[in-house]
């Protein structure tokens, strides 16, 4: 196998992380609208902790192995889709991070419900359903798709 081929194997396996993360954190987070107890709201929630990891990860790897294969392969970072990819890969990572801190503040809110009598609240729901979140990451996954086609499809290329 070509350097090339190793550098393109793991930005791909980060590219994998990245967007099933996401996936899972969006699922999880779904879940979790669906349930009343606080308990099991917190667990869900606790749930998406390592798939957050995971879309760490994954980031850290399509940026580092993507740049890397950009120099490898004798692209620009001024090309076109290469420029929007990467414009929209920080849209993404910020978007998830600021949509994300809720999600967290949500889990310890859960957390404390579960541990004074685990009882539905209305404040849970609120937060659970806060609209700015769900802007936010919904937003972050757009942009992390529209990446995705554009290194599928690399139009310019």
């Amino acid at each position: 196998m070509t350097i090339g081929q190793w550098l393109l194997g793991f930005h791909l396996v980060g590219a994998f992380l990245f967007v099933s993360g996401a996936a899972a954190v969006g699922v999880l987070h779904t879940l979790a609208l669906r349930r009343e107890q606080p308990s099991e709201i917190a667990l869900l929630l606790g749930m998406a902790r390592p798939a957050v990891a995971i879309v760490g990860a994954g980031s850290l790897l399509t940026i580092g192995f993507g740049l890397w294969l950009v120099q490898h392969d004798r692209f620009s970072i001024g090309d076109g889709w290469i420029s929007a990819a990467l414009a929209l890969w920080v849209a993404a990572v910020v978007l998830g991070s600021v949509g994300g801190r809720s999600a967290r503040q949500t889990r310890y809110l859960a957390e404390r419900l579960a541990a004074d009598g685990d009882r539905p609240s209305d404040e849970l729901r609120r937060a659970l359903r806060d609209p700015v979140a769900r802007s936010l990451n919904s937003a972050s996954f757009l942009a992390l798709v529209a990446v995705l086609a554009l290194m599928v499809w690399r139009p310019g290329a």
